[in-house]
């Protein structure tokens, strides 16, 4: 039995392999898709397959910037699932974290920043926790999800240096990617796995093989690809 929740890495993401539109935040594929004739009909899917996903879901706070969290004035209606929320920079402030708090069942924040915007917040909402670490080690802070919180399915929805880590600390089990017929280019634009390269064959092992689960042709040009990722004796 695994000490951490089975994990599943979900994107959007062009047929390049790019989560974004370009290289700086003023840029999001959320909100620059829906305007590309020939992609915004179908970009419905991706958050229709979305709502199918796990009940706890991670993301980091500077996507969660991205989206605008931090300036949403009117709150999105209440959802039964739960954010695991990687901030330590912050990209959150105490506004964000309030409409978090008003809009998911769990706010649970993952930092390494003693002086959070979050924790000026923990007296005022209880669906709100804290988990402060030293240094920003994956495999504990999964550990300690399924320990604490009973966390036995997480889908991984964060950005491609994160989903990097995930990677190279062999911590993804599974990966379902909805494909958009767009091709983005540019070679500093974030893509699905970003991070330290490997540099020599000794560190092939770091590499991931995939299994092919499911193939599915969407409308509008769209297609969802969902794979095992192979683990010694698979």
């Amino acid at each position: 039995m695994k000490k951490r929740p089975i994990t599943t890495l979900f994107m959007l993401e062009s047929l390049d392999g790019k989560i974004n539109s370009g290289n700086t935040d003023q840029l999001d594929a959320d909100k620059d898709w829906c305007e590309i004739p020939g992609v915004k009909e179908g970009l419905h899917q991706y958050y229709e397959i979305e709502m199918t996903t796990d009940v706890f879901s991670l993301n980091t706070g500077r996507v969660m910037a991205k989206i605008g969290v931090n300036d949403r004035k009117e709150y999105h209606d209440k959802v039964d699932i739960s954010f695991v929320i990687i901030d330590n920079n912050p990209h959150l402030k105490e506004s964000g974290i309030d409409y978090l708090c008003n809009w998911v069942g769990k706010l649970i924040l993952v930092t390494t920043n003693k002086n959070h915007p979050a924790y000026t917040l923990t007296e005022k909402y209880n669906n709100l926790d804290i988990l402060y670490y030293e240094t920003l080690d994956l495999k504990k802070i999964l550990e300690d999800l399924k320990e604490k919180y009973k966390v036995e399915r997480l889908t991984i929805q964060s950005g491609g240096s994160l989903n990097g880590l995930f990677l190279r600390n062999d911590l993804l089990d599974y990966v379902n990617v909805v494909i958009a017929p767009l091709l983005v280019g540019g070679k500093d634009v974030p893509t699905l796995i970003d991070g330290e390269a490997i540099s020599t064959k000794e560190e092939l092992t770091k590499l991931k093989a995939l299994e092919l689960i499911e193939c599915n042709q969407l409308e509008n040009s769209y297609i969802q690809l969902k794979y095992k990722v192979k683990k010694k004796g698979d």
